[in-house]
């Protein structure tokens, strides 16, 4: 009975599912960069402290030399995957549970892949199924993305898009127009009509960049302030003068309050354009991947491959993961996310910033040699952890022989007749 009583008042005493102790914690929302340990509970962010008792937790992880985040917010990726043969319900796309946590991603925003006409069928298939939470930003066109649908000026409707985002509001966060080719503003402008009856913003992939509709009148006359522009080191973005120096609209287009998205891709970035535009101070509001079968393959990689080449071009790490987490989130109206507040969702990317000598490339396979590259060690979402790169949260087999064969990381302890437990 004593040994009973004593175990009982033990668990008592675990006020906290998890400890991460001894981290170097980024939380740009709350102006934190300093060690603190991070404490959770039901999914969600206990406790932030200089020191947790280890005691309190059912589950303690030491990741003293590493950078504990908020979890990466992916703001431009294709996950629309299918049986077709291009980006919507195509195999383009990609399978986002396939590709985010291993890479300290927790939510990803499908830039335009689905339209109105086949949004349900992407809810069903990829949105519902999986663990990613995956937002959206609705193409302006009915059908969605890829081919020749995207230059259907019949399919640029903005009342069937508006009513479908405000049906679905809370997977639906704006509107997406990528890669209309002919002369005329419709889609832009179809999109912003779009944006202001659902009250969201847009995204602009600007396409074929034309005389008739001038890259200069998007930026500066066109986007409202809050609407993103996706591609932003892009080699055809008229980026520099003949002097090498930033074009003054660019930094206009920033006071404006035009967001300013990289949108790596498998052909919208190029050093020559960005080393420079960064070493001026023209940075992006928001680091993304533009995650698809050909971008992930070639030079960008992954989105801490994206993010180590920012900061090897002189972005702070600070600045890094703000453009990674708090910083898109709020630019799609989603401040539940991003940041490390205590009662927040506990999505938390857990990096390791390795130093040596790294090689990067761009999408015409220039390269960029750096010193730093950023890996992730450590992903959890809503509490529960999702990847672990080098078993963090496990015991040595030889120390224990019986683990959780659920894979959520987090030994709880208990065996029943010598049977695994599942939780």
């Amino acid at each position: 009975m004593r040994i009973f009583l004593l175990f009982s008042a033990a668990l008592c005493a675990q006020h906290y599912d998890v400890v991460l102790k001894n981290g170097s914690v980024i939380d740009p929302k709350n102006n934190v960069n300093a060690v603190r340990d991070v404490a959770i509970k039901d999914g969600k962010i206990a406790a932030v402290a200089a020191s947790i008792d280890g005691a309190q937790a059912k589950k303690v992880i030491d990741v003293k030399g590493l950078y504990v985040a908020p979890g990466l917010v992916d703001l431009h990726v294709h996950v629309f995957y299918g049986d077709g043969a291009s980006y919507s319900d195509g195999q383009l796309s990609v399978i986002p549970d396939s590709h985010t946590f291993r890479s300290g991603v927790t939510t990803v925003v499908d830039a335009g892949t689905s339209g109105w006409r086949n949004f349900d069928i992407f809810k069903k298939r990829i949105i519902d199924r999986n663990k990613t939470r995956v937002l959206v930003l609705l193409n302006i066109v009915g059908a969605g993305m890829g081919g020749s649908v995207e230059q259907n000026m019949n399919d640029m409707d903005p009342a069937p898009v508006a009513n479908l985002i405000k049906k679905h509001s809370d997977v639906i966060v704006g509107v997406k127009t990528a890669h209309f080719a002919g002369p005329e503003w419709i889609a832009v402008d179809n999109a912003i009509k779009a944006g202001e009856i659902a009250n969201v913003p847009i995204m602009v992939d600007f396409g074929t960049f034309r005389v008739e509709r001038p890259h200069e009148e998007l930026i500066t006359k066109k986007l409202r302030p809050g609407d993103m522009y996706t591609h932003t080191y892009l080699a055809w973005v008229p980026m520099l003068d003949d002097k090498g120096k930033v074009r003054q609209y660019l930094f206009d287009g920033k006071k404006r309050g035009v967001k300013f998205d990289a949108g790596r891709g498998g052909g919208s970035f190029v050093f020559r354009h960005a080393a420079p535009a960064i070493k001026q101070g023209f940075m992006p509001d928001s680091i993304s991947t533009d995650l698809h079968t050909s971008s992930m393959i070639g030079g960008m990689k992954d989105m801490p491959n994206v993010m180590s080449k920012f900061l090897n071009m002189g972005m702070t790490l600070q600045q890094v993961i703000a453009a990674s987490t708090w910083q898109p989130a709020q630019q799609i109206k989603r401040t539940d996310l991003g940041h490390l507040s205590v009662g927040a969702v506990a999505d938390i990317a857990v990096l390791k910033l390795e130093n040596g000598n790294f090689g990067f490339v761009d999408v015409y396979g220039a390269k960029m040699n750096g010193k730093q590259r950023l890996t992730a060690e450590l992903t959890l979402k809503d509490g529960r952890v999702y990847w672990d790169l080098n078993g963090l949260t496990r015991e040595n087999w030889e120390k224990l022989g019986i683990y959780n064969s659920q894979g959520d990381g987090v030994w709880d302890g208990t065996t029943s007749g010598g049977v695994r437990t599942r939780r």
